[in-house]
């Protein structure tokens, strides 16, 4: 039974994630890269300023700095999705998928940068000076699709609670289980205690979480993984090279890698990409809506950091550690593929930082999602509801941790597929509005610049 089921799932997944949304999510973030003159090139060093904070305003509205907001986004982006997720890409279509993934990561900055510049500018305030903001808000108040912002907020609470903790649950459960033989509904039980102590505070009490577990999380993480890469020194560039090769070239099946032609490396790439940084999703814009700040080009800026940590560094030092070690072709998938990769090189303590890593991992991403599931249901049944929300969405994340790990993984995918969709019509649906708010900004920052106004640049 659980076959069929899982077998169905697996083809509307692939069906779904077919060239279509491949060629849209990418030829999106291809068209914003183009139209902004390769904004995440050009502004990056602008963007990290104002992330530390350089030209923050306490008269601004909203209720987070910019650094909690990112964060916040980063905490719901950095998690499974960098250990079990990159893991499940490169064994289910073989290291060229990595290829993919970076180019989701580059194109994804312009795209997210688009979003979140949209959130800002239309999101709204309510009387208690509570934000909410997101694709529902700019669908409904930019392209007056008020059915399409009900879809996307519907789409967006429903992918809140499989992404946002059953995933999570999943992955750390399994491999719990299997270094520790800790029953996984134990483990999902106690990510539900934790998680429910934190969101019940709202989102400022998520912020001041997110903003100390999720830079520490990086930190230890890349630390780690470093080391893995630099004992393998001499294997970096046949790594490097092996992920490019395989990306044009289809490979055969070997051991219980499944291998695929190039469409299917492609789409594992995209897709696992996409769950990493969220970018054309519509979610980090919800988080990013929170941000104290009025000029909404800047919080774009500060958005865009986030694709740019989650793929083009993180995802990248999972990949190469997994590729360098040989694990790659193991026969062994999610979480407990990286782990072997790690313990490898590291056969003292390997499994344990990918255990460490993926606990605080999965623990900050069902944080953030809650949020997230937070805001759509406040949009579609008022303030009410968030409190019975809370509740479902903690109760749901044990039940995550029994499911088998290949149906999980399909479900999210897509789920993934159907918030995407509408947040697309909408971001290019207003690319006039974002291509109008970046050039009025940089004309203002341009002048600044010849004026010597620090708080500009």
């Amino acid at each position: 039974m659980y076959e069929n089921i899982n077998s169905v799932i697996e083809r509307i997944s692939f069906i779904v994630w077919g060239p279509p949304l491949i060629t849209l999510l990418l030829g999106a973030g291809i068209y914003f890269t183009i139209r902004l003159r390769f904004i995440q090139i050009r502004e990056f060093f602008h963007g990290v300023r104002i992330t530390l904070g350089f030209f923050e305003n306490p008269k601004h509205k909203g209720e987070i700095r910019h650094f909690q907001a990112l964060s916040t986004a980063l905490a719901a982006t950095v998690g499974t999705g960098n250990i079990a997720g990159v893991a499940t890409a490169i064994a289910l279509g073989g290291p060229g998928a990595v290829f993919w993934m970076w180019l989701t990561g580059f194109f994804g900055m312009a795209l997210k940068y688009a979003s979140c510049v949209l959130s800002l500018k239309y999101r709204v305030f309510a009387e208690d000076g509570t934000v909410a903001g997101g694709p529902m808000y700019y669908l409904e108040r930019g392209l007056g699709i008020k059915w399409l912002a009900v879809f996307f907020a519907i789409c967006t609470a429903f992918t809140a609670t499989i992404i946002g903790n059953m995933v999570q649950s999943n992955s750390v459960a399994d491999i719990f289980y299997s270094s520790l033989k800790i029953p996984p509904i134990l483990t999902g039980t106690i990510i539900a205690v934790l998680v429910w102590l934190v969101i019940v505070g709202g989102i400022k009490r998520i912020a001041k979480v997110t903003q100390v577990l999720a830079p520490l999380m990086c930190i230890v993480y890349i630390l780690g993984a470093l080391y893995v890469i630099l004992s393998n020194a001499d294997k970096i560039l046949p790594g490097v090279s092996l992920i490019i090769r395989h990306a044009f070239t289809p490979t055969a099946a070997t051991g219980g890698f499944a291998g695929s032609v190039v469409l299917y490396t492609m789409r594992m790439g995209v897709a696992r990409g996409i769950f990493s940084n969220e970018a054309g999703l519509g979610s980090a814009p919800i988080a990013h809506a929170a941000a104290k700040e009025d000029e909404p080009v800047r919080e774009g800026l500060v958005a865009m950091m986030g694709p740019f940590i989650d793929t083009v560094v993180i995802c990248t030092l999972t990949a190469l550690v997994i590729v360098v070690s040989g694990a790659w072709s193991s026969g062994l998938n999610g979480a407990s593929l990286t782990a072997r990769a790690f313990k490898i090189s590291m056969p003292f303590g390997g499994d344990f930082l990918v255990g460490f890593g993926l606990i605080f991992f999965a623990l900050s991403t069902t944080i953030a999602w809650s949020y997230y599931g937070d805001r759509c249901i406040y949009y579609l049944f008022g303030a009410k509801t968030i409190v019975p929300y809370k509740w479902v969405y903690c109760l749901l994340i044990p039940l995550g941790a029994v499911v088998r790990l290949e149906l999980i993984w399909n479900i999210a995918d897509i789920a993934n597929a159907f918030m995407a969709l509408p947040n697309l019509v909408a971001v290019l649906g207003l690319s006039a509005v974002v291509i109008k708010q970046t050039d009025s900004y940089n004309r203002k920052l341009r002048i600044a610049r010849r004026l010597h106004k620090k708080r500009w640049f």
